[in-house]
């Protein structure tokens, strides 16, 4: 009977040990808890015992609490993205407004026919370069969006190609350009849109009359499963370009800015890309700069 009474305190002994050390505990990580909650910090729970599922309680708890942080941190990274976005795009409107206002201005004083044409088309033009930036701008902002998905159907490279590259027949023209094609004769079909496919060469193009080469080769190839098009330009002669940051929003090679660009075009290009599952790289071979795109090839 002595012995069943000694074992049964032996037991109440342990158990209050037990339950006391799991109050510590749960004590203790409610205390670290408001310390987390009240200050930025990396430091995660720490655990005094093992016992039971204190263990996977604790790691749980600095599971959530890293998600948190790095949930945190993406919003603050959106945050100065969205700010640097609209400070930049702020410079950049507010060259082609102060235009618009002096030659609202000149037009207003003008007297002959001929300047007032010549007025208008320049007010035209400064308009037109205006709603290129707030479209370059809504589609950037629409691209960050992770929930934005775009259609995929199965879409010719090559018609989507030679269509686009003709509609800027007269601005090859204007810049004294004549482009150096290399297309396969074998169908090239993707998993893709073709709109935003079209998007993708017409920044590419824009890119390069905005930098007034001379030179440009259009390479379209298929191996195996693999398609690649590549644009390939001559950069004049002193012209510098960091490779790494070309599809960087608003990396413009014009430090100065002279140009009616925000900086936009090449980010978006690769935004579309990787929405279609594919891979653009830019490179510098000597005095060409080269963009390449690849996609995997699908049955037409």
């Amino acid at each position: 009977m002595y012995v069943i009474i000694g074992i049964l305190i032996v037991l109440i002994f342990v158990l209050t040990g037990i339950l006391v050390s799991y109050e510590r505990q749960v004590h203790h990580i409610c205390r670290q808890l408001r310390f987390l909650q009240e200050q930025e910090t990396n430091m995660l729970i720490t655990k005094e015992i093992n016992w039971g599922h204190t263990g996977e309680l604790v790691r749980l708890l600095n599971e959530l609490l890293q998600k948190r942080k790095k949930e945190h941190a993406e919003y603050l990274r959106k945050e100065q993205m969205i700010a640097d976005t609209y400070t930049n795009l702020s410079h950049d409107i507010r060259t082609p407004l102060t235009s618009l206002d002096g030659y609202f201005q000149l037009l207003e004083h003008a007297e002959k026919e001929e300047e007032r044409q010549r007025y208008l088309g320049i007010i035209q033009e400064r308009i037109v370069s205006l709603k290129e930036m707030l479209e370059e701008l809504f589609t950037y902002t629409k691209l960050q969006n992770e929930t934005y998905e775009l259609k995929l159907e199965s879409i010719n490279v090559g018609q989507v190609l030679k269509e686009t590259m003709f509609s800027y027949y007269d601005n090859w023209v204007s810049h004294g350009i004549t482009p150096q094609f290399h297309l396969t004769d074998i169908p090239v079909v993707i998993q893709g849109n073709a709109q935003a496919l079209r998007r993708v060469i017409q920044n590419i193009i824009k890119n390069v009359l905005d930098h007034g080469n001379k030179e440009i080769e259009v390479c379209l190839t298929k191996q195996g499963e693999r398609m690649k098009l590549m644009f390939r330009n001559q950069m004049e002669e002193g012209e510098e370009i960091e490779v790494s940051r070309v599809f960087d929003r608003f990396y413009t090679a014009d430090q100065a800015r002279s140009k009616s660009s925000t900086g936009l075009g090449l980010s978006i290009a690769k935004g579309f890309v990787l929405k279609m599952n594919g891979d653009i790289r830019a490179e510098q071979k000597d005095e060409w700069f080269e963009i390449t795109i690849e996609f995997s090839c699908v049955s037409e």
